[in-house]
């Protein structure tokens, strides 16, 4: 019921205001109004009947596929239905999840065989898989529920679909009663989604409501799965599964999730096409750039990515990638490299239904001479941003080298005024208490290895030790706020729990002072912050302050007082803050940069992504220059300026990208006369 009012305000707020902006480029989202197209989901009518027609001509890699496919469709396979289905995490006792999921695929391999040899044999068995389920299977329960409707609906309603629209003999008894299990229980089973999982989950609810709308008709059903597509809450739409650059949400989980995520997300691409949308080219190609990054690394390539690497399941290559990469090299005369070399050196002599239904029908205007896929470049990346492998600049000889276990403070007490560095060797630095810092505190590390951690009694790792703080430089560092040091393998496990507002509080750096100006010539730079309930970095009254190539993400949960109070980034009553190329992602109920009572405050060339609230939000400010940056799927706003009391003055909004925010792009109704020009806005939900 909540969304549900959330989506009617921004549809009634959108009618009254949108941004309009000389040198504004907008790209609006489409929903489908039109008829649906049947059949109409991996393939079209046009799309069956080339399939066929290939097959029948016996040319490769068709025929091969066709093989494959007749091996895979016995005629002695006999469904084994349940009337509730019951699976638990990773598939812990299951109740009925093997028999669902083998029927479901073997419905669709036979319903191919029916459209290519006409058998009626064929038709006949997939017939009786869909009546063996439709007539008996009531509910689904435990830990995989929406999975298990997620990840198989999509096939037993495709095999569906082919017998409707064609002379199968499926009564209209039965196509009603199969008609009343999908809304009966598959779609009550995953309409809400699931937004606590990790991406793959509504990865592959997106897909299947998807075709549960064609099924059905139904424009309501098929669109809410498109708004999850372009702004799916927690990790769920397109540029909250998917990074710039083409890293995954469950990138550092495993590779065989990752597949799995993009090879759903692939599934809904193709069927948006067959009715004519494009998921394709959303954010700069978002869905291409992932399947390429993924194919490279497990083609044994090197890739860069933020958080810690993994080679989980980095040999297996599943059948996903024959559909985005004939879309490309078919329709878009576009060729992707890596996708390409997986196919042929990795999945294709195996391919059956994948291949098959990856090929749409030829259309004309394609190039012969097709362009190798390169993505976009103009994004953050982790060989820059944060902590990084090793050190970014060379220190003087005289420093101070504590390794893990020596005392950090007492090195700080006994250098103040010194213009001595302390260098933290690489290893955890453990804190029992808040580590002061004093005017002239000089601290690096050796980069992401060097690790300040607060054990979890100490809610607070770094903080002023004065009330008058100046002149002081962090670098080459990570401050982690998790409970442990090592997090779970799945990256969603301990986000989930560090989100409720129970959790532990804990916050990174905050500098407070009660004096005007109190905090100077500040410089934070190439340091990661990262997984505290509370703010990552908080600057209270200050001048001066410099944050550069730092990334501070997944900061502010809803630990009391609640969500909202805790973001990223914090400033307020700051006067001159220059952010430059930094990273302000995923904070779960907080603001990627949260700015207040402040003047002239810049952010450059950053990222503010995925975060719960907007991207940037400036409130009683002035002289505010937000200037070629991205700001994508935040649940609000991805640039917001707001009036408390005041209204904003002074504001510069130039050369951004905002893309796939719940509500507006850019909300500068407020502002006093702002400079808004040159932004790229493109698939928020209010324009």
């Amino acid at each position: 019921m909540k969304k549900k009012i959330f989506l009617l305000v921004c549809l009634l707020c959108s009618s009254i205001y949108s941004i309009s902006a000389s040198g504004e480029k907008e790209s609006k989202t489409e929903f489908l109004t039109q008829a649906f197209i049947h059949p109409g989901m991996a393939q079209s009518k046009q799309d069956l009947d080339y399939m066929r027609e290939m097959v029948l001509k016996g040319i490769q890699p068709w025929k091969k596929a066709y093989e494959n496919l007749k091996k895979s469709a016995s005629l002695d396979f006999i469904p084994s239905p349940c009337t509730e289905i019951s699976v638990g995490p990773y598939g812990a006792n299951s109740i009925g999840g093997r028999e669902f999921s083998e029927s479901a695929e073997m419905a669709y391999n036979h319903a191919l065989m029916w459209y290519i040899t006409k058998d009626r044999a064929y038709a006949q068995k997939t017939i009786e898989i869909l009546n063996a389920w439709s007539y008996l299977l009531r509910g689904f329960d435990a830990n995989n529920a929406k999975l298990n409707v997620g990840l198989f609906g999509y096939y037993y309603l495709n095999a569906a679909e082919i017998l409707k629209y064609t002379d199968s003999g499926w009564t209209s008894k039965d196509l009603q009663q199969f008609t009343q299990m999908v809304l009966t229980v598959f779609y009550p089973t995953i309409k809400d989604f699931f937004t606590e999982a990790n991406g793959n989950w509504d990865a592959s609810m997106i897909s299947t409501i998807m075709c549960i709308g064609i099924f059905t008709d139904n424009h309501d059903i098929f669109n809410r799965a498109i708004e999850r597509f372009y702004w799916g809450e927690g990790n769920s739409g397109i540029t909250r599964y998917l990074y710039p650059g083409g890293q995954c949400q469950e990138t550092t989980r495993d590779w065989g999730h990752v597949q799995l995520g993009i090879g759903e997300f692939a599934k809904a691409a193709q069927t948006a096409n067959t009715q004519g949308l494009d998921f394709y080219s959303v954010a700069d190609d978002r869905l291409a750039q992932g399947f390429e990054y993924t194919a490279r690394f497990m083609l044994g390539e090197h890739i860069d990515l933020f958080g810690v690497f993994t080679d989980r399941d980095n040999d297996k290559f599943r059948d996903i990638y024959e559909s985005i990469y004939h879309h490309y090299k078919n329709v878009r005369g576009v060729i992707l490299p890596y996708t390409e070399k997986a196919i042929k050196e990795h999945t294709r002599s195996k391919s059956s239904v994948g291949f098959l239904t990856a090929v749409k029908a030829p259309i004309s205007n394609v190039s012969t001479q097709p362009s190798i896929f390169t993505g976009s470049d103009n994004f953050l990346k982790p060989t820059i941003i944060g902590a990084l492998k090793g050190k970014s600049k060379q220190l003087p000889a005289n420093s101070i080298h504590l390794k893990p276990g020596e005392s950090i403070q007492e090195a700080i007490n006994s250098n103040r005024n010194t213009g001595k560095w302390i260098i933290l060797e690489a290893g955890v630095h453990t804190l029992d208490a808040p580590l002061k810092i004093y005017s002239g505190t000089l601290l690096a590390g050796k980069g992401r290895e060097t690790i300040i951690f607060p054990s979890p009694r100490t809610e607070t790792a770094i903080i002023n030790g004065e009330d008058i703080l100046s002149d002081v430089t962090i670098r080459d560092l990570l401050v982690e706020g998790a409970i442990k040091v090592i997090e779970n393998a799945d990256p969603n496990h301990d986000r989930r729990s560090r989100s409720y507002m129970n959790a532990p509080s804990r916050e990174g750096i905050i500098l407070k002072s009660k004096e005007k100006d109190g905090i100077q010539n500040v410089v934070l730079e190439n340091i990661t912050v990262q997984n505290f309930t509370k703010n990552g970095v908080a600057i209270v009254s200050g001048k001066n302050i410099r944050i550069h190539q730092c990334d501070f993400s997944d900061n502010g949960a809803s630990v009391v007082p609640g969500a909202g109070f805790h973001h990223n980034l914090h400033l307020s009553y700051i006067t001159n803050c220059e952010i430059t190329s930094s990273r302000f992602d995923t904070s779960p109920y907080g603001n990627g940069i949260n700015v207040t009572f402040c003047v002239n405050v810049k952010a450059i060339h950053s990222e503010m992504a995925r975060n719960g609230l907007s991207g940037i939000r400036c409130a009683e400010s002035s002289q505010i220059a937000i200037i070629n940056s991205l700001a994508e799927g935040n649940g609000e706003n991805g640039i917001f300026i707001e009036k408390q009391m005041n209204n904003c003055k002074d504001i510069t909004i130039h050369h951004n990208t905002v893309q796939n925010n719940r509500c507006y792009g850019i909300d500068a109704r407020t502002a006093i006369q702002p400079s808004i020009k040159d932004n790229i806005s493109r698939h928020n939900y209010k324009e």
